[in-house]
């Protein structure tokens, strides 16, 4: 066997460290529920933000070594979901319109009001983006006596077109 083909070809020990981001979160959200924590008391374990840790544990975000092992630690999970963590996602999600409820109402804020909301944008910082790499989100809960509200509050970084 070639030198090259040592490093491609993984051991028996390598394939079984090797865990999809999928399984990854049916791992992580079998020992949440194991432990009958919120993913606000798991963030809260591990130092960051309740919306990002989710992301993260859902495969949508990837993690540094310490911040996968702290949650690990956490859940009582083994080295192997620590490396899914860490690993790079692919930022992909299906294109079909989703069906639960509140994911779909997202997408209908979306359609409803997306133009809306680039072109106050555009009015207030000029041609660009709002950047979802240098970005936050807090989910809340509003008390009202006519219907508990959700707020969502979005603060993404303003990225300008450049000409060249």
């Amino acid at each position: 066997m070639s030198t090259a083909a040592k490093f491609i070809t993984p051991s028996a020990s390598m394939a079984k460290a090797i865990m999809t981001k999928e399984v990854m979160t049916e791992t992580i959200i079998a020992a949440k529920l194991a432990k009958d924590l919120t993913w606000e008391a798991i963030a809260e374990k591990v130092g960051v933000g309740a919306v990002w840790l989710t992301s993260a544990c859902f495969g949508k975000n990837s993690m540094k070594p310490d911040l996968a092992d702290k949650l690990c630690a956490a859940l009582d999970l083994g080295p192997e979901v620590s490396i899914a963590l860490q690993a790079f996602p692919h930022k992909s999600w299906d294109k079909v319109v989703p069906q639960d409820p509140v994911v779909y109402r997202l997408y209908e804020i979306v359609g409803v009001y997306g133009d809306t909301i680039k072109e106050i944008i555009h009015e207030k910082f000029g041609d660009g983006i709002m950047s979802a790499i240098d970005f936050s989100m807090h989910i809340d809960k509003e008390e009202n006596p006519m219907g508990d509200r959700v707020v969502i509050t979005m603060n993404g970084k303003f990225l300008p077109y450049k000409s060249w």
